[in-house]
């Protein structure tokens, strides 16, 4: 029996959703306009790049030709004529939002049918009968920000007065979220994940998908910056996941970085934290390293989407993209007969695209197993056909929202 491999670049689109025109995002292209830029040797708010974007371990497992499968052209600086060793594809996603848990619900074979609820992004965005029984519920003295914003810009705008006043900060975006950041030791992070609790149960009414704790450090806007210690409260997803249906099967579920909070902590049975995308690489050996027979690693790599795509950081983006696939054959080198590596995406989020939100984009689906037959897949109609294909590999029961296109 193999095991089973699953990694989310997150945020790593290549363009072309049949339907972003509807939401405000056509012509984004998270890949394709990162490796523009980079061939261009563009500048950005935060540094130069010069050259290509040099990613030869994924250009080999088809990325480039899903990515012209998508949007009609090869990303700058890609080698037409690459030999290719895996297997590709891209996915379009049926789901209604262009959010995380959206994403990886359907990747695990349970699209999402219905509308999230959302929070105006004018101020205030908070309903005032949902803040006065948070206050109150929270015991707090009241609340700051109460608008849409962006993560850091927000920290150093409200900060330090959150600091002198014992006040959360409480935000949204263009996501089905309530955000809550206040400091690990003026405010207390154990405090924060308490009134992150209340806020759950309050959201619910209003159909949210999740709400977040961020918490941060320092002491002044210049040193805020935000913890690893960040913890996601979604709601569970409506069906059984492909996460289930392993952990039913009796398979271990290794969960490594926000995997577990983004199912609620549904289907997992072995959580491992880490905070960026060097510790969850590092993590994801040693969960691979510990794997058995029809075991399933899970891993989601959140700093494409966290520091680099939501801040617009198309530098930052385009080497953590390098960093990652210069780490990749150590993953290659640990996998044995029969296990099965996808790598994919859950949303898109265009560094060069207008505003700080997710961007609704095709993703890749490349795979690599010993000895696999190399070639394209086709268009996946959703992204359940990628849970779908590993549940057939594990030797478990399908669902009825895809199908294997192996």
């Amino acid at each position: 029996m193999a095991k089973a491999y699953l990694f989310v670049l997150d945020s790593f689109g290549i363009g072309g959703a049949p339907d972003a025109k509807e939401f405000g995002d056509e012509g984004s292209n998270t890949l394709g306009h990162i490796a523009e830029q980079c061939a261009l040797g563009k500048a950005d708010k935060n540094g130069v790049r010069s050259g290509p974007l040099k990613v030869p371990n994924m250009e080999r497992l088809g990325l480039g030709f899903a990515a012209r499968e998508a949007c009609g052209q090869l990303p700058a600086g890609f080698d037409p004529d690459i030999k290719t060793n895996g297997r590709w594809a891209n996915a379009v996603e049926v789901s209604m939002g262009k959010d995380t848990p959206s994403g990886h619900w359907e990747i695990a074979g349970v699209p999402v049918p219905f509308e999230w609820g959302y929070f105006p992004r004018e101020f205030p965005s908070f309903p005032e009968e949902l803040i006065a029984e948070f206050v109150k519920q929270a015991n707090l003295p009241g609340i700051l920000g109460n608008k849409a914003a962006s993560g850091i810009p927000i920290l150093k705008e409200l900060g330090e007065e959150h600091i002198r006043s014992g006040k959360p900060i409480c935000y949204t975006s263009a996501d089905s979220v309530f955000q809550i950041a206040a400091h690990e030791t003026h405010f207390g992070l154990e405090r924060l994940l308490e009134i992150c609790e209340i806020a759950r149960k309050l959201v619910d009414p209003y159909n949210i998908g999740r709400v977040i704790a961020r918490p941060f450090v320092g002491e002044t806007p210049e040193e805020f910056e935000r913890t690893g210690n960040r913890r996601d409260y979604s709601v569970p997803p409506p069906e059984p996941t492909l996460l289930d249906r392993a952990k039913d099967a009796g398979r271990a579920v290794i969960a490594v970085g926000k995997i577990s909070d983004i199912y609620a902590h549904c289907g997992t049975t072995d959580v491992r934290k880490a905070h960026g995308n060097a510790a969850l690489f590092d993590t994801t050996l040693e969960a691979i390293s510990d794997a058995k027979d029809g075991d399933f690693v899970f891993t989601n790599f959140v700093d494409f989407d966290m520091l680099y795509g939501h801040p617009r950081d198309v530098v930052g983006y385009a080497a953590a993209l390098e960093y990652f696939d210069n780490r990749l054959p150590e993953i290659i080198s640990k996998m044995q007969d029969g296990d099965l590596m996808t790598l994919t995406a859950d949303h898109g989020n265009d560094p060069t695209w207008p505003g700080t939100d997710h961007t609704r984009e095709q993703v890749p689906v490349m795979l690599w197993s010993p000895g696999i037959k190399t070639g394209y897949c086709g268009e996946l109609p959703t992204f359940a056909d990628i849970g779908e294909t590993i549940a057939k590999h594990l030797g478990l029961p399908a669902g009825i929202h895809g199908k294997s296109f192996l």
